[in-house]
C-alpha cells in the first residue's frame, strides 16, 4: 500500500505531461507547420525592413522574404535538390545498410551476450551499463534489445532483475549519445550542424568525430556514476526478489562462438589494412599536402570506412553461422533495415525544406545576431549561454520524440549564435546531445516508453507508469548532473572535444 501511495503523485504528474505532449503533432506535420510559420515570419520582417548589424564585419543582415517573387523563384527549382542533397540523408542510410547487416545476421546480439557471459555479481552493474553504451552501435535497436538483456544478466548472477532493467534503460536511453565508436547519431547530427554553420561561415563544418573525445570519456564517467547509483540507491530500495532465476541468459551455441571468432579475425585484418593505409608517413589516406591525419582522406571518409568494416565482420560472422550461404542472401538481409528507415526518410522531406528555407531566408543569421546582442547586452556569455541551450533542449525532448527533429529546429538558430559568441558549432551540438539524451527515458512522446513499461511489468505485474517513473527518475537526474559537471570541467580546462576540435573557435 505504501508503494502505491508513493507512486500516485508522480503518475498524475507525468500523465499530465503525457496529455500535453500528445498534442504535439507528428514530426512530419510539425515541420510543415514550421515552414508555414517561417514563410509568414519572413514576409512580416521583410515588409518591416528590420535589420541587425553583424558584429563580425559590420554588415546589415535582413531577412529574405520566402513569399516574394524571388523567394518563389528560388523555392520551386530547389525542392528536390533540398531533399536529395540534405547532408545527413545519404550518410545515415548508408550506415544503416552496414549496421543493419551486422544486426540481421545476429552478430551484434551474439557480441553483447559474449560480453556479458562471465560477469561477476559485484560488477554486474558496471558490465550492464558498459554493454548498454557499446550497444549504441545498433542505434534504436539497442533500446529494444538491451533492457531485457540487462534484466537477464542480473538474474544470471542472482541479483534483482528490475535493477538490471533500469540500469540498462539508463545506459541505452539517458546515455544514448555517449559512444566509444562513431554511430548513426554522430552522422545525423553533424550533418545538421554543418548545414546550420553555413549561415555564418562556409569554411567551418562539423565532422562525425568532432564530439568523440568527450562522448567516449562520458562512457567511462557515466558507467561509474550509473553503477554506483544502481548498487547504492536503486537496488537497495527494491523489495526482495522471489521470482527465482529460471529466466537465464541463453548461452551462445558452438556455431555462434565460431562466428564470433571469424568476425574477430576479420576485424583484426581490416584494422591492420587500414593501419597500413594511414599510419606510415606517406600512406595514401594521409593529407597529400601536409602528411597529417587531421584533416585527411581518412577522416573525410570515416563513414564509408565504418560501413565497410560492418560489411566485412558481418559477412564473416554470417558465413560461419550459415546466415549467409550465398552472395544473393546479402541484399535480402538488407531489406528489413532499410524498411525501418521509411519513417525517417518521410520526415526528412519537410525537414530538409525547412533547413534550406531557413538558411536562404537569412532567418538563422538574423535570429543568431539578435539573440547574441541580447546575451551581450545582458552580460550573458560562456557557461550561462550554453546552460540555457541545455535546459531548452531537455524541455523540448519531453514533447518531441525525434532528437534529430529537435536539433533541426534549434541548430539553425543556436549554431550561428554560438559561432558568433566564439564557440565551435560542434560544441553547441555536444551541449544539445547531453540534454536531449539525459532526459530521454522520461519523455512521454518517446515510442519506447510503453516498451520500457512492458519490460518492467514482466517482473512487477502491477507496475504502472508512475512506478516506472519513480524507478527510472534517479538516472536522468544523476546523468544530467554528472554531464553538466563534466562539461563545465572540460570547458574550464580547454580540452579538445574531438580530434583537433576545441570548445572555442580558433
Amino acid at each position: 500500500m505504501e508503494a502505491t501511495t508513493e507512486n500516485r503523485s508522480p503518475g498524475k504528474l507525468f500523465s499530465w505531461i503525457e496529455r500535453v505532449g500528445n498534442k504535439v503533432p507528428n514530426p512530419f506535420l510539425l515541420f510543415v507547420y514550421l515552414i508555414v510559420v517561417l514563410m509568414v515570419a519572413t514576409a512580416v520582417l521583410s515588409s518591416l525592413d528590420v535589420a541587425v548589424k553583424n558584429p563580425a564585419n559590420g554588415e546589415l543582415v535582413r531577412v529574405n522574404n520566402l513569399l516574394s517573387v524571388a523567394g518563389i523563384q528560388w523555392i520551386l527549382p530547389n525542392i528536390i535538390k533540398n531533399f536529395s542533397g540534405f547532408t545527413p540523408l545519404g550518410s545515415i542510410l548508408a550506415l544503416v545498410i552496414g549496421a543493419g547487416l551486422a544486426e540481421k545476421v545476429g552478430l551484434l546480439q551474439s557480441l553483447m551476450v559474449k560480453m556479458a557471459s562471465r560477469v561477476s555479481r559485484r560488477y554486474a552493474s558496471y558490465m550492464v551499463l558498459f554493454i548498454a553504451f557499446f550497444s549504441h552501435i545498433s542505434s534504436d535497436a539497442a533500446l529494444v534489445v538491451m533492457p531485457p538483456l540487462g534484466a537477464l544478466i542480473f538474474l544470471a548472477v542472482g541479483r534483482h532483475p528490475v535493477a538490471g532493467l533500469m540500469a540498462a534503460i539508463a545506459g541505452v536511453a539517458s546515455g544514448f549519445t555517449a559512444n566509444l565508436l562513431i554511430v548513426t547519431t554522430d552522422v545525423l547530427l553533424s550533418g545538421i550542424s554543418s548545414e546550420a554553420a553555413k549561415a555564418v561561415s562556409d569554411t567551418v563544418h562539423v565532422s562525425v568525430i568532432d564530439n568523440w573525445y568527450f562522448m567516449a570519456s562520458s562512457v567511462i564517467v557515466l558507467t561509474i556514476a550509473g553503477a554506483l547509483l544502481t548498487d547504492k540507491f536503486v537496488e537497495p530500495r527494491l523489495p526482495a526478489w522471489n521470482g527465482g532465476n529460471s529466466d537465464r541468459l541463453p548461452p551462445l551455441t558452438a556455431l555462434e562462438n565460431r562466428g564470433l571468432k571469424a568476425a574477430g579475425i576479420a576485424a583484426l585484418v581490416f584494422i591492420a589494412l587500414m593501419a597500413l593505409l594511414v599510419v606510415p608517413e606517406h600512406a595514401p589516406l594521409r593529407n597529400p599536402k601536409t602528411g597529417g591525419i587531421i584533416p585527411s582522406p581518412f577522416i573525410q571518409g570515416i563513414v564509408p570506412i565504418i560501413i565497410l568494416f560492418f560489411f566485412v565482420v558481418a559477412i564473416a560472422y554470417g558465413a560461419v553461422t550459415k546466415q549467409i550461404r550465398r552472395a544473393d542472401d546479402i541484399p535480402q538481409l538488407l531489406v528489413d533495415p532499410m524498411k525501418s528507415m521509411a519513417g525517417f526518410i518521410v520526415m526528412v522531406f519537410p525537414l530538409s525544406q525547412f533547413v534550406a528555407f531557413f538558411n536562404w531566408s537569412n532567418m538563422g543569421k538574423f535570429m543568431a545576431i539578435g539573440l547574441t546582442d541580447v546575451l551581450e547586452s545582458a552580460g550573458i556569455s560562456g557557461a550561462p549561454a550554453f546552460m540555457g541551450l541545455m535546459f531548452l533542449s531537455a524541455f523540448l525532448c519531453m514533447f518531441i520524440a525525434s532528437g534529430s527533429a529537435i536539433w533541426s529546429i534549434l541548430a539553425p538558430v543556436f549554431v550561428p549564435m554560438f559561432m558568433l559568441l566564439g564557440f565551435h558549432p560542434a560544441f553547441a551540438q555536444m551541449i544539445f546531445r547531453i540534454a536531449d539524451s539525459a532526459v530521454l527515458p522520461l519523455a512521454p512522446m518517446s515510442p519506447f516508453l510503453p516498451l520500457f513499461l512492458g519490460f518492467l511489468q514482466r517482473y512487477q505485474k502491477d507496475a504502472q507508469l508512475g512506478t516506472y517513473y519513480v524507478l527510472i527518475f534517479p538516472y536522468p537526474l544523476v546523468f544530467f548532473t554528472t554531464w553538466i559537471v563534466l562539461l563545465l570541467a572540460w570547458y574550464a580546462l580547454g580540452l579538445p572535444i574531438g580530434p583537433g576540435v576545441y570548445p572555442s573557435l580558433h
